[in-house]
């Protein structure tokens, strides 16, 4: 099922695939819920799927206002899909910006989350100027975006399958989504008691050592590395991504 969800005003494409335990799965930045169609295929005969486009991607809405892209708002959308699709506890899992939203969603509603998955992807910054770089990058990317239009996409395998409208979401959310503003979400590490799935494509070099990192942190973490994939681990490698991810749910005490 597809449909749209209305968060005071600007309206959030979701999709719901099957039955069961909740998993909801959020996808990377300039990327769409499109990415996740190999795990839908996997998982929808023993689990609810729910996939959805970020603010400003896919067949989201687009605000024209910047305050209307956020960590906050991303994360009260996450909240009001579960609500909507009667979860109490999901799984909760992305890639990439998906991951780190994944976090900073545990971090707002612990009570909420069954499990986490964190696919390719990191906990933001200690550091203030580690931080200042990162949203430095972000910041190129939304005016590259401004100015190109959608031709500023990167080629990379999860964006590959993606369409946008057009750029100017992607911009919106560069600037407040992708930029980070503290170090909150790192910092909540040590308190995360469900179980959770650190993954990532072994070719993945911006994010070994932050998977490192998570799994260290994270009590009780499991670790997941998928051979011979890069960034996309699900794109590159499904089948061994798929793997890891139903050898993760199977141990899962039941609801």
């Amino acid at each position: 099922m597809m449909a749209k969800l209305d968060r005071n005003g600007v309206k959030i494409h979701y999709e719901i695939h099957g039955a069961g335990p909740t998993l909801l799965l959020s996808h990377g930045y300039s990327s769409t819920c499109r990415m996740w169609d190999g795990q839908i295929a996997a998982l929808k005969d023993r689990y609810q799927v729910v996939v959805w486009d970020f603010r400003g991607h896919g067949e989201s809405d687009y605000p024209a206002d910047p305050a209307l892209y956020s960590e906050a708002l991303t994360v009260g959308d996450m909240l009001a899909l579960l609500d909507l699709v009667g979860a109490r506890k999901a799984i909760v899992a992305g890639l990439s910006l998906g991951g780190y939203m994944s976090l900073a969603f545990h971090a707002s509603h612990p009570d909420r989350v069954r499990a986490l998955m964190l696919f390719d992807t990191g906990p933001g910054f200690k550091k203030d100027e580690a931080r200042l770089k990162w949203n430095e990058t972000a910041q190129r990317r939304a005016a590259d975006f401004d100015a190109r239009g959608l031709a500023a996409l990167n080629t990379s395998d999860e964006v590959k399958l993606t369409r946008h409208r057009d750029a100017t979401g992607l911009a919106g959310a560069a600037r407040g989504m992708l930029a980070q503003q503290n170090d909150r979400v790192i910092q909540s590490l040590d308190k995360i008691a469900v179980p959770t799935l650190v993954l990532v494509g072994a070719n993945d070099t911006n994010f070994l050592a932050a998977t490192d990192y998570m799994a260290a942190k994270i009590k009780g973490a499991a670790k997941a590395v998928v051979p011979d994939a890069g960034h996309a681990a699900n794109l590159h490698q499904p089948a061994l991504f798929n793997q890891a991810v139903e050898a993760f749910l199977a141990k899962l005490p039941a609801v």
